[in-house]
């Protein structure tokens, strides 16, 4: 029995030694391949594309109302000076219009247009700079009647005005529009240097010649009050009205109508339209 199952269990081992055999070398092999293959490739990710934002619009500029007509291509045309240099030729066109006497009596003597520009630019605000003006100040003192609890405008103060009125009264508006457009690069250069890169003058001023025309005319006398040094008029309306409107208002009624007139001659000169109503 003994001999029996020993040759059957040495039998039994034979073929159990081949297949430890075969199992190593497999698991040899696998780990070779495991060990030796190439890892996979990975694919790169593409690069993320960021959104690109879209560049900004241009800046939309202020609509010219107004544009100054070109000078006609018939007549010769001057080359203008530089700004700095105008004070001769835009003296000597005046000098035409209204004469050497009134050019000398009335304008200021140098930096010209400028000085218009400034004006016209600060005459819808509460004050003008004074030495600024292009016009020389009229003669004489301020006059009120009463004391300083009951205090008038005096009338005696509207004859002041009467000599630049009567100028005024007999310019050509017509001429006048037109020596502003010959010269009118001039005023453009003036105002943008006074802080409108974008800014056109010719809009501007007939914005201020509408605001003066739209000046009030109170009823006289017109009361006064003398909080400091300056008298003041009493009503607050009034007082609050900007610098060109006090302005009329303090020439009186009769010059404050030529005024008037002869810039609504002036805006239809220089916009071929009516001013609005």
């Amino acid at each position: 029995m003994l001999s029996i199952d020993g040759a059957e269990n040495s039998q039994m081992k034979k073929p159990v030694i081949p297949l430890i055999v075969i199992i190593a070398a497999a698991a040899l092999g696998l780990w070779y391949f495991l060990a030796h293959r190439k890892p996979p490739a990975v694919p790169t990710p593409a690069p993320s594309v960021s959104a690109v934002p879209p560049a900004p619009a241009p800046p939309t500029l202020p609509a010219t109302r107004f544009p100054v007509p070109a000078e006609s291509g018939g007549a010769k045309q001057v080359a203008l000076p530089a700004l700095a240099d105008s004070d001769p030729a835009i003296r000597g066109a005046l000098t035409g219009l209204i004469g050497a006497a009134a050019v000398q009596q009335f304008l200021a003597p140098e930096d010209l247009i400028r000085r218009i520009v400034v004006t016209v630019d600060n005459l819808p605000r509460r004050k003008v700079p004074v030495d600024k003006r292009p016009v020389v100040a009229v003669p004489g003192a301020f006059l009120a009647q009463g004391d300083e609890q009951h205090a008038t405008l005096d009338q005696r103060n509207f004859a002041r005005y009467a000599p630049v009125v009567d100028v005024v009264r007999n310019l050509d508006m017509q001429a006048l529009a037109n020596l502003y457009f010959h010269f009118y690069p001039l005023f453009q250069s003036a105002y943008q240097n006074l802080g409108y890169p974008e800014g056109y003058f010719n809009d501007r001023l007939i914005a201020v010649i509408d605001e003066l025309l739209a000046t009030p005319q109170p009823r006289q006398p017109i009361a006064l009050v003398q909080p400091n040094v300056m008298y003041e008029f009493a009503d607050p309306a009034l007082e609050a009205l900007p610098a060109g409107q006090k302005l009329l208002i303090r020439m009186g009624p009769q010059n404050a109508a030529v005024i008037k007139g002869k810039l609504a001659e002036l805006r239809a000169a220089l916009t071929a339209a009516p001013p609005p109503h």
